[in-house]
This record gives C-alpha cells, sequence and structure tokens, in this order.
C-alpha cells in the first residue's frame, strides 16, 4: 500500500477513505490471542461476546447489590479481555453508578460538560447540544487521561441512538510495516478546543483552555496492565504529530483516525433502558450514532480518572 504523507488537507480531524489492504484482518482480542481462542472462564457472571475481539454482555448478577473483591476482581479480567461491557436491565440510580464506578478508582470531572446530580455525574441529552458523530476516546485533552467510563442508559429513543466501539490494539496489529515505523516513538498534540470550541461561548473557552493547556502522548502507548501496543490518537482531540510538518501531520493522522472506521475492528450496541456501559478507555474509541432526533436520549456517565499514557 502507498500512502501520500504529503497530500494536503484542511484539518487533521477531516477523514478520508480508508485506504487498507484488502483480505484477513489480523482479529487478537488478547496478546498472543490465536484464531479459536474461546476466551477466559468466569464463575460469577455469564459472559456473551457481542464482537470478536471487543464488546460482550454481562449477565447473572445484580449491580444494585454489593460487590466484593472477588466479583470486582472477575469483573475487571473480563474489562481487560473484552475492553466494552455492557449490562443490560441494571436499572441503577446516580448514586449507585457512582459507587460502582468508585471501586475502580477516583471520579474525574469535566467542567465542559453538563452535569448531573453531582460534579463527576455528566449528563448527556438534556438540550440541543450534541457530543456525537466524531470517534474519540475521552479527555485524552488531559495530562492523565480517564482510566474507563461506565454509562447508564435514562432514556432511549424509539430508534437509533446505538453506540460504537473500536479496538485500538486491533487497530494498531493492522497498520502496515511503513505506517508502524513512523509511529513507533512518535509523539502527538491533544487539545480539547477542537473537540468543545463550538460548544462554549468565548469567554467560558477561554477559561477553560487555561485549565486544560495542549499536552503530548505517544502515538502508540502501552496498555499499563495488558501490555498492548495500542494506537492513541483521536479525531477529536489529537491536532499534530509533533517534529512532522504541517501537511505532513495532517496526511498522517487522516491515515490514523480512518482505522476506526474498519468494521472488524468495531462493535456496535443496541441500547434499552437500564443498561449500563463499562468500557476502558485506555484500549478503545466510541462514537455515539446521533441518528434519532428530534426523539430523546438521556444517559449519564460517570468517568474514573486514569494514568499518563505511556
Amino acid at each position: 500500500m502507498t500512502i501520500n504523507f504529503d497530500a494536503p488537507v484542511t484539518r487533521p480531524r477531516t477523514t478520508p477513505a480508508i485506504d487498507l489492504l484488502e483480505g484477513e484482518r489480523l482479529l487478537a482480542r488478547l496478546p498472543g490471542d490465536g484464531p479459536d481462542r474461546s476466551g477466559a472462564r468466569y464463575e460469577a457472571f455469564t459472559v456473551t461476546p457481542l464482537g470478536r475481539t471487543l464488546g460482550a454482555e454481562i449477565t447473572g448478577i445484580d449491580l444494585r447489590e454489593q460487590v466484593d473483591e472477588q466479583l470486582r476482581a472477575e469483573l475487571h479480567r473480563a474489562l481487560l479481555e473484552w475492553k466494552v461491557l455492557f449490562f443490560p436491565g441494571q436499572h441503577l440510580t446516580s448514586e449507585r453508578q457512582r459507587e460502582l464506578a468508585l471501586l475502580w478508582g477516583d471520579l474525574e470531572t469535566n467542567p465542559m460538560l453538563d452535569t448531573g446530580d453531582s460534579a463527576d455525574v455528566v449528563r448527556f441529552g438534556t438540550g440541543k447540544r450534541t457530543y456525537e458523530n466524531i470517534w474519540h476516546a475521552d479527555t485524552t485533552f488531559r495530562t492523565a487521561p480517564a482510566m474507563g467510563a461506565m454509562l447508564r442508559m435514562v432514556q432511549t429513543p424509539p430508534f437509533g441512538g446505538d453506540t460504537m466501539w473500536a479496538d485500538m490494539a486491533v487497530a494498531y496489529d493492522n497498520l502496515t510495516d511503513e505506517v508502524t515505523a513512523r509511529i513507533d516513538g512518535a509523539s502527538a498534540v491533544h487539545d480539547m478546543v477542537p473537540g468543545f470550541a463550538r460548544f462554549l461561548d468565548p469567554e467560558r473557552l477561554a477559561a477553560v483552555q487555561d485549565l486544560f493547556p495542549p499536552v503530548t502522548h505517544p502515538v502508540v502507548r502501552t496498555h499499563p496492565e495488558t501490555g498492548r501496543r495500542t494506537l492513541y490518537v483521536n479525531a477529536s482531540f489529537t491536532t499534530a504529530i509533533v517534529g512532522l510538518p504541517r501537511e505532513e501531520s495532517d496526511a498522517l493522522l487522516r491515515h490514523l483516525f480512518a482505522q476506526a472506521h474498519v468494521p472488524e475492528f468495531q462493535v456496535r450496541y443496541r441500547w434499552s433502558e437500564g443498561t449500563l456501559a463499562f468500557w476502558d478507555n485506555r484500549a478503545t474509541q466510541h462514537y455515539a450514532v446521533g441518528d434519532y432526533h428530534p426523539h430523546t436520549r438521556v444517559a449519564e456517565r460517570v468517568a474514573i480518572a486514569g494514568d499518563r499514557p505511556f
């Protein structure tokens, strides 16, 4: 495959047609995964896979009840294997959602988003603004982006409103040698402005820019628990690759952003009210599908603080 890294683009977040080799993908759910691997066994709940490398429904437990350390450990193992877990029919309160998320660490606040009952609960669907229709990982504009997030569906529209996730370790595995040679060891700039400027008035934008100046992260991060090499740029917040001329950086980012669009790397979930999703923000990107307007979709999200990518 030949990639023209010198092709001019107007903005790095503009995504072109996907330029990939045809044929079979490398679809490893875990390090060293083979094509016939059936996955780990779980004692406390039932795991129903929804995708080849990511996405599984968890049934047989009630998250309204106490989660002891043994159950938490098993859920965490499932999270590392499947990257995004879905718990249908839980119907949790906002406070119980917070309590569950706290089992995985401190909670993260985001002053750019509308909040629910507390500052660390983000409520989507309260107005006309939308943060949909773009692939992203949460808060990569922070020095230490979110480790993960729990999203609870409060109200579903009569149709549409699905969410999609992409496995960015698998996306990295399928890059060509030419591309990996260019990005291994490279760093990229992440900035909150591209993702939020259209939603904030100039005064508020200036204030949050002071709180969140641009940061740099590796283009390829190492997952701190699984050791997987993971593509870590996204169209919402990544603006440039350090050390490259603007046009070359834009073209390379444009190609990397496109990897999240590959169907074999994705899982798509159809929500029902009361479902809780828990995803690993270090391993995935996600995309909220905005195809349900003028109907209403209401969800609450709690983000779990993470560490600095390496």
